[in-house]
């Protein structure tokens, strides 16, 4: 028999600490590897942690309600294999890939919320026990402590869970609103009139105003230089839409244009490392993992960017399983902390709404992020033996951001130029 320590995991490269919610085992029970045992509260997310190891509880070194620093024991796992002498044992998320000043610089989630000190409260003292996330929430959105007391849980021994209070914000929200004219502070209406009744008065939410103060800090941390390309994507756009079916029918997965744009994305990135890479004051921290970030529109308006980690490891079918996956889990809240660190490249498809290109501004601490445009028919002039002739093709436009600070023109116009290379040279006899 051997026993090993588990740390509190790594949930986000700002994360610096969590709060322990619930134990979903006890001393003594028996536990496989990756199996759910414990659910963990940061500002951002609530979430279950998984075990490293198989075994039995031997020890549990944290009470509910406590906030542990990543990084410190929380359990004692009894294995049957090993050395005798307790190990402390760390998971993979928890080790930093990256220099320490990066990793206190890198914020990749767009929608990511101000850090709650671990001994205070922001909604002020109770007796009843609220996450920092369920705290930054409610600071957010006016809410004050009487008003939560007073609200039901859905959670064990009646916890007050972010479910809980995001269920209740949308009920506030649907009710008929009895506030009129000026905004009070603590006014709970979201939406109100101007006293003339000639405009609406719409109250940002919480992750309207993490956009804001994102978008802000990265314009004024990075130069941002915009390079344009078009490319024809005719054999590519004709592949797609006689194999989307066949597709749907074979995989049950739906083949949309992005995860072919990203296959693109991905061999350029191979050809030119330095876009794959973050800035650290006067260092460019290179990464060696492709974990590309795409950006999700919400159906409240907001935006979040979760990315596929080792994108280059994965084939048509595992992007677009990966694509599909993410957008749905986005939309219906159910990213995990993980789906939105470590992000290294970001890419936008400002196409499926329609527009023809763009000026994505770059998320922090990356050096890029490609805006790619609506694949539109156009009169082109086409290359013939005979001579050049005009005729229909399939056109988008390309829109390349990056940070001059650490990419010149050259660079950031060679990448640009190169996806669009492997875009247009795509096969249009391309095999499933």
């Amino acid at each position: 028999m051997a026993q090993v320590q588990m740390v509190m995991p790594k949930m986000g490269e700002s994360i610096m600490e969590g709060t322990i919610l619930s134990w979903l085992k006890k001393v003594g029970d028996k536990i496989e590897q990756d199996e759910s045992i414990l659910e963990v509260a940061t500002d951002k997310v609530d979430t279950e942690v998984p075990s490293t190891h198989a075994g039995v509880i031997l020890e549990i070194l944290v009470k509910e309600g406590d906030v542990v620093p990543i990084g410190k024991p929380i359990l004692v796992i009894e294995t049957e294999a090993g050395a005798a002498k307790p190990a402390m044992v760390s998971t993979p998320a928890a080790e930093a890939t990256i220099p320490a000043q990066a990793s206190k610089q890198a914020e990749v989630v767009v929608a990511a919320s101000v850090t709650v000190s671990s001994n205070g409260s922001s909604i002020g003292n109770s007796d009843r026990f609220y996450s920092p996330l369920v705290k930054n929430i409610a600071k957010e959105e006016g809410i004050h402590l009487g008003e939560l007391d007073a609200l039901p849980g859905s959670g064990k021994d009646n916890r007050f869970t972010k479910g809980d209070l995001v269920q209740y914000l949308e009920n506030r929200k649907s009710a008929p609103s009895t506030t009129s004219g000026t905004i009070s502070p603590a006014a709970p209406t979201i939406k109100t009139s101007s006293v003339s009744g000639s405009f609406d008065i719409v109250e940002m939410d919480r992750m309207r105003k993490m956009i804001a103060q994102r978008m802000v800090d990265s314009v004024r941390i990075s130069p941002h230089v915009t390079s344009f390309v078009e490319a024809d994507v005719t054999n590519l756009a004709i592949w797609r839409n006689n194999m989307k079916g066949e597709f749907q029918k074979k995989y049950n997965q739906a083949l949309t244009f992005t995860p072919i744009f990203l296959e693109a994305v991905i061999k350029a990135l191979r050809d030119y490392p330095m876009m794959n890479a973050s800035v650290d004051g006067d260092r460019i921290i290179v990464k060696k993992d492709i974990n590309i970030g795409l950006a999700v529109a919400l159906p409240n308006g907001n935006l979040i960017v979760p990315n596929i980690k080792q994108a280059d490891r994965y084939n048509l079918l595992g992007l677009t399983e990966q694509v599909n996956d993410l957008a749905k889990r986005a939309r219906e809240n159910k990213l995990s902390p993980d789906d939105l660190s470590d992000g290294t490249y970001t890419v936008s498809n400002v196409g499926s709404f329609g527009n023809v290109m763009g000026t994505p501004i770059i998320m922090q601490p990356q050096i890029g992020i490609l805006a790619l445009g609506a694949v539109r028919k156009k009169p082109a002039v086409i290359e013939t033996p005979q001579g050049d002739v005009i005729g229909v093709r399939q056109m988008m436009f390309l829109s390349h951001s990056y940070d001059h600070r650490v990419v010149d023109g050259s660079l950031g116009g060679m990448f640009v130029r190169r996806v669009a290379d492997y875009l247009e040279a795509f096969e249009i006899d391309r095999k499933l």
